[in-house]
């Protein structure tokens, strides 16, 4: 029988469980050390987008036009290419953007904004680096420099002219990526404004030959605004905290949270968790749709480390803010988790997550 709400304030614990553990454990959140071999293209970075318990396929093993999105989510936080001529000392969104060139110039578009386009070209397309033309300008918002980006692109092979595949349209969603000035996004889409339609050339790489994409500017969410922790509003999971135990967690069989939502069981007197500090935290996951774990750290002395920019978004809301020494509680949509259904090859995609954690430390940010 679930407790309502009023009656889980009254959970019990069987004592104090103070966290102090007295050093850095190898543990990684989200075996990130994989899921970067499994992201690693032409850009070779991780992807901010595939932070997970569970390990991403590797990019060989997908199709084509999902292996292309998953290079750009995994290079969408990493660093610039080093086929590209772009100008890497530039600041901003505006000077990160790719140069025009005859590649992306020699493509011809056809097609409604917001759908699957086709292209045309004279194939082969020799494309020497990453080069961008901007097909119409939107009348949207101005992207900025932080901003989530909603985009739909569709996929064409540069040597035999071949439509890849398409993703983002309304019937394939993408789960929003951050863009930032050292990020390849910044170098597809550079501050074009939201409606905005381009062309990109990506060069071949270890993981196949060259390829064009049709891009198109969706939508755009300010990071200040994207995955904003606040109360729950409706009926949240029951806790009992337990000895140094996993906590017993029951989560209700009502609809999950639509925004991320936190309730701190117990407050910690220990410093603030900062932006991008260096944590180490016990936590156990679960699924909202049936109440079933999925991952945990919880074993007496052995906290995962990590920082809070290395975790979905939902999981970084909950943390930063908090005080070490805190008990947290926090359930999260799919979108700030490990995104909407289809849109990853994540087991956990399309899953409202329920997370309770315990700050152990916390470290500024390096820098």
């Amino acid at each position: 029988m679930l407790l309502p709400r009023r009656a889980r304030n009254r959970r019990r614990r069987e004592s104090p469980n103070e966290a102090t553990p007295d050093s850095m454990r190898t543990r990684a959140w989200g075996s990130q050390r994989g899921q970067r071999r499994d992201a690693e293209g032409w850009c070779g970075s991780p992807s901010s987008a595939e932070r997970s318990p569970v390990r991403f396929r590797p990019i060989a093993s997908l199709s084509v036009a999902a292996a292309a999105v998953l290079l750009l989510a995994g290079c969408a936080g990493g660093s610039t290419p080093d086929a590209t001529d772009t100008a890497s000392a530039g600041t901003g969104l505006c000077a990160a953007a790719a140069p025009s060139g005859a590649a992306s110039d020699g493509v011809t578009v056809d097609g409604d904004f917001g759908a699957e386009a086709t292209a045309s070209f004279s194939s082969p397309l020799e494309v020497p680096g990453v080069e961008r033309t901007v097909v119409s300008e939107g009348d949207g918002a101005e992207i900025a420099d932080g901003d989530y980006l909603s985009y739909a692109l569709t996929a064409f092979d540069a040597a035999s002219g071949e439509q890849l595949g398409s993703a983002g349209y309304a019937d394939t969603p993408l789960q929003p990526q951050q863009i930032t000035s050292d990020s390849v996004l910044a170098q597809l889409f550079g501050c074009s404004p939201v409606g905005s339609r381009v062309v990109a050339t990506l060069p071949a790489s270890d993981q196949g030959g060259a390829q064009i994409y049709v891009l198109d500017i969706l939508d755009a969410t300010p990071a200040s605004q994207w995955c904003v922790a606040g109360d729950f509003t409706g009926e949240a999971p029951t806790v009992v905290l337990n000895d140094g135990a996993l906590p017993t967690v029951t989560v209700p069989q009502t609809a999950p949270p639509e925004t991320v939502s936190v309730e701190v069981l117990e407050k910690g007197d220990g410093a603030v968790v900062e932006p991008g500090a260096a944590v180490e935290v016990y936590y156990s996951g679960l699924k909202w749709s049936d109440g079933s774990a999925f991952d945990s750290a919880w074993a007496p002395e052995d906290p995962a480390p990590f920082t809070t920019d290395a975790v979905v978004p939902g999981f970084k809301a909950a943390l930063e803010g908090q005080t070490v020494g805190s008990t947290v509680l926090v359930a999260m949509p799919a979108s700030c988790g490990y995104g909407v259904a289809g849109t990853s090859s994540n087991a956990l995609a399309g899953e409202a997550l329920v997370f309770v954690l315990q700050i152990a430390s916390a470290e500024p940010a390096a820098g």
